[in-house]
């Protein structure tokens, strides 16, 4: 695997993951896309985000493990190591 762009680094995708959480509001959920959308800096250049989305599953996993974020498929929590499918990130309750 090639070595990702410092900006991409598990923290800082866990710092986006929970900024862009709590802007979204309590009871609402983000789409993982969207962080790494946020960490590519184009957010519409599909090629520049795309590879980002296993890093942005490996930080979320990190913060579900730590109980910062719930992972959601169809609105009930899920395990995000196990899941397939499209899932959504939320701040606990």
């Amino acid at each position: 695997m090639a070595p990702q762009d410092t900006s991409a680094t598990s923290d800082h995708l866990q710092g986006l993951i929970l900024q862009l959480c709590a802007a979204r509001g309590a009871g609402k959920s983000i789409c993982p896309s969207e962080v790494a959308r946020a960490a590519s800096g184009n957010p519409n250049d599909g090629p520049t985000w795309k590879p980002l989305m296993r890093a942005v599953r490996l930080a979320a996993a990190e913060l579900q493990d730590r109980g910062e974020v719930r992972v959601l498929r169809k609105g009930k929590p899920v395990d995000i190591r196990t899941v397939k499918g499209v899932i959504r990130l939320a701040l606990p309750e």
